[in-house]
């Protein structure tokens, strides 16, 4: 999975300084409002809230944009969407697996964009379970190794984590990614903040079983395609079964 991780970690990276940041901005306050309807708009008593509103401050989203979208989803203020969450399903180019997590009031505009985007550029959508049970859900917990004034060892973070759930701890080269189960991730976190590690992101979400290996130009192919579906203001998040190599993805560059 090193392609993988170290695509969507670059993509996180660049996502805050590049021309998508408002597009960004849109679906992290999206998240935010359909945390709270979910769950209330209290921080302390709603986990996915919790995350939600910290992976938008992490992303430099105004706290005012934050504070309005938690009231919106809350029903404290007036003009919150009723936001629907749809899963398609479909094959990139090589074969690769793909989940599309939509989130929109619209469903047909949602589904026609996704169908584009992945028939233009190599790939099919296919019917709800075909791939699907490659992928498992699952709590990812991302640590970046140089925090200033923070000791954020592997063995540190190994014998925080242990012990509340952590099934596996993988090296990104300049993060740490840490699984659990999903129902497992909210205790991870909260242990190493605990002990004063701070994470860059903290969320449930689908890691794949098995990956295909890609060739420089699968991994080109297919890079274009994650990155038109991305352009729809509907998707909100994609997960793909594919893997390259770090030869590759310092070959071809950034996607």
């Amino acid at each position: 999975m090193s392609g993988h991780s170290k695509w969507a970690t670059t993509k996180h990276k660049k996502a805050v300084i590049d021309a998508r940041r408002a597009k960004l901005f849109a679906k992290l306050i999206k998240n935010i409002e359909v945390a709270a309807r979910q769950g209330g708009g209290e921080l302390e008593g709603n986990p996915t809230l919790f995350d939600a509103v910290q992976k938008a401050k992490k992303n430099s989203v105004p706290l005012d944009n934050i504070e309005r979208a938690v009231k919106r989803g809350s029903g404290a203020e007036t003009g919150g969407a009723d936001w629907q969450t749809i899963m398609y399903e479909g094959y990139g180019p090589g074969g690769v697996a793909v989940l599309v997590e939509c989130l929109t009031d619209n469903r047909n505009r949602a589904a026609s964009d996704v169908r584009i985007a992945m028939t233009r550029n190599g790939g099919a959508m296919a019917d709800p379970g075909s791939v699907s049970y490659l992928f498992a859900r699952k709590g990812v917990v991302i640590v970046n190794k140089v925090t200033e004034g923070q000791d954020v060892s592997e063995d540190r973070i190994l014998n925080t984590v242990l012990e509340v759930g952590a099934q596996e701890l993988n090296d990104l080269g300049e993060a740490f990614e840490i699984v659990s189960e999903a129902t497992d991730f909210v205790a991870v976190r909260t242990a190493l903040q605990g002990v004063g590690i701070d994470y860059e992101s903290a969320e449930a979400t689908f890691v794949p079983s098995m990956t295909v290996p890609l060739d420089e130009t699968g991994a080109v192919q297919l890079f274009r395609m994650l990155e038109a579906l991305e352009d729809s203001d509907d998707v909100q998040n994609i997960y793909a079964n594919f893997d390259v190599s770090d030869e590759i993805m310092d070959a071809i560059g950034e996607p």
